[in-house]
């Protein structure tokens, strides 16, 4: 290796080291600096040693790189019974019932490119996704000198990242290169955390950036496994005793789903928990935890994952009446109203029961209880949706998650604005192993369609997302494939309503505010979608009517498409608030 040049040696040195700490893909976007990356990376996917994914945009890249990681996990798979004997998890090391979280890299080259990684990098840290930061720099010595394409970028995502290193120019390989991946690396996938998230390796690359020679790699290199995982934190035996209900949020796992149905207690999932199905879940829940006898009879709320939704959760977690216990495998644990009362990795029921089947007494009429209103609630809401003749976000939720049910579907990607919020309103517990994906780490629109898109490339399997139109817009560049980049089968819908409906719903909505509403919050807009995804080289669709949605839904999902689906926001506050009073009638007499 001595008659290589110094960046080529380095960025060789630290490819073999990422390959043997098990990343697989890697995106890359384009550079001069990040050029002996480059160039080794083609090489070792010419060697197949990983799977090279080129994005001109840096941030579409990081969310292409999210989208990859996050299809490590089962998405859509029987996991139906995991969890097995032991402790039941939740939070980053269970989503994935039980399996490695998968590293991935993405590489920009200096400057801004670096930058426009900070959303996806932030999205990573909070919903605990294994990405791997690689960018280039320029050699100390050209550090605040007003070099080209030349900034700070050591801790230039702060404290986000769970490992940062700084490698000099001229680093060759050995052992100080391989121990800055292999720490990388146990910080990325939480080997001894069990808190995965994003790392920044920061590479200084010196003149001259172009190999002299090509570099004809070897065998895949031996996978190189030098940090045990740390394994699953102590269980807390938990009594079935207190009316209880398990509050299953975002990256849940389905540890929540098989904690409810030993211990016979309700369960309210978000759909991107993981565990919103089998017998226990209640699809509406939200619309009735402010029922006296449902919602305000809870004694004990047993939280799993990250809960975000809607502001009924937010109340039942701000009671002070209430024993919160926060199941939370790694350091961080959610408890925004400070009313955690016991906060544990994972949580057991001895002796627990099988359902309400098994469950005497109380236990069992509590269950039943919630089980027959959950039942009243989407009978309530199916009837009111039956009657509307145009489609709207309601309607839409309703007929994407049912068609996600049936043998085949596409995986889900749902949008983190209405989108996901009208699922959780309409949507039926699923009957099979459906397990919609969704940025909710930080609850952003940014990178929808491309993390989308990072889904479809990691699991070769089509893949239904599903937004409203302004996180479409945001992130319309992730449609774009170069030429020499694979096809993805990658459905997008966006439900169209010319604006930001979510505020719609929100306080900022109300009757008394429609003069300075529109311009700051609706922001209306008028994107030829269809354009847009003829520009890109997707195809294009426009639904007008439920059976030209169910006949969309229904068909296979092939290639990059756009389904337009046009309404209006002008009645969505009060739709909801018809929903929210149908479900109110339906259950009053639970």
């Amino acid at each position: 290796m001595s008659a290589v040049e110094p960046s080529t040696a380095t960025a060789r040195e630290l490819v073999t080291a990422l390959v043997a700490g098990g990343v697989r893909d890697v995106v890359l976007s384009p550079g001069s600096r990040s050029a002996p990356l480059a160039y080794a990376l083609q090489s070792a996917a010419r060697a197949g040693w990983l799977t090279l994914h080129v994005r001109i945009d840096e941030r579409s890249a990081g969310f292409v790189a999210l989208g990859l990681a996050r299809s490590g996990h089962p998405l859509g798979e029987d996991w139906r019974g995991a969890g097995g004997p032991g402790p039941v998890r939740s939070g980053p090391a269970a989503q994935d019932g039980g399996s490695e979280p998968r590293p991935v890299a993405v590489v920009t080259t200096s400057g801004t490119a670096v930058a426009n990684l900070h959303p996806a990098v932030l999205e990573a840290a909070h919903a605990h996704v294994p990405l791997v930061v690689v960018s280039a720099d320029r050699p100390h010595e050209m550090r605040g000198t007003g070099a080209n394409q030349t900034t700070d970028q050591v801790g230039i995502f702060a404290g986000v990242p769970r490992f940062s290193a700084d490698i000099p120019a001229g680093t060759r390989g050995g052992t100080l290169l391989t121990q800055v991946v292999t720490r990388a690396l146990a910080a990325a996938t939480g080997a001894r955390s069990n808190d995965p998230g994003p790392v920044h390796l920061n590479v200084a690359l010196r003149d001259p950036l172009a190999p002299a020679a090509p570099w004809a790699p070897g065998p895949v290199p031996a996978a190189r496994r030098v940090v045990a995982p740390v394994g699953a934190p102590a269980a807390t035996d938990l009594a079935v005793g207190p009316r209880t209900v398990v509050l299953a949020g975002d990256g849940a796992g389905p540890g929540a789903r098989v904690l409810a149905e030993e211990a016979g207690w309700p369960l309210l999932a978000e759909p991107s928990s993981g565990a919103r199905s089998g017998r226990n879940a209640v699809g509406p829940y939200r619309l009735l935890l402010d029922e006296a006898r449902l919602g305000g009879a809870i004694e004990r709320v047993v939280v799993m994952g990250h809960p975000t939704l809607s502001r009924p959760v937010s109340r039942l977690l701000a009671r002070e009446d209430l024993e919160v216990v926060v199941v939370a495998p790694a350091g961080a644990w959610t408890d925004v109203a400070g009313t955690a009362t016991t906060v544990v990795g994972g949580v057991r029921t001895p002796g627990a029961l099988a359902g309400m089947a098994g469950a005497p007494g109380d236990a069992g009429e509590w269950l039943g209880r919630w089980r027959r209103a959950g039942e009243l609630a989407h009978t309530a809401v199916d009837a009111l949706l039956d009657d509307t003749r145009q489609v709207d976000g309601l309607v839409l939720a309703q007929a994407v998650a049912a068609a996600s049910d049936s043998p085949g579907a596409p995986l889900l990607v749902l949008g983190s604005s209405n989108t996901i919020r009208d699922v959780d309103l309409v949507a039926r517990p699923w009957d099979g192993p459906v397990v919609p994906l969704a940025n909710r780490g930080l609850a952003g629109i940014d990178g929808t369609v491309s993390t989308a898109t990072g889904l479809a490339l990691g699991t070769g399997r089509p893949v239904r997302a599903v937004m409203g139109d302004l996180t479409f817009l945001h992130d319309a560049g992730g449609l774009l494939r170069g030429t020499l980049e694979p096809e993805v089968d990658l459905q997008v819908v966006v439900l169209n309503d010319g604006g930001g409906g979510i505020f719609s719903t929100l306080e900022h909505g109300a009757p008394g505010r429609a003069g300075e509403f529109e311009r700051i919050f609706g922001t209306p807009q008028h994107a030829d979608l269809a354009a847009l995804a003829a520009g890109y080289g997707a195809a294009y669709s426009l639904v007008g009517s439920t059976e030209e949605l169910q006949h969309v839904l229904g068909a296979p999902v092939r290639g990059r498409s756009v389904v337009e689906v046009r309404t209006s926001r002008a009645h969505l506050r009060d739709r909801r608030a018809a929903v929210a009073e149908a479900v109110r009638d339906a259950v009053a007499a639970v």
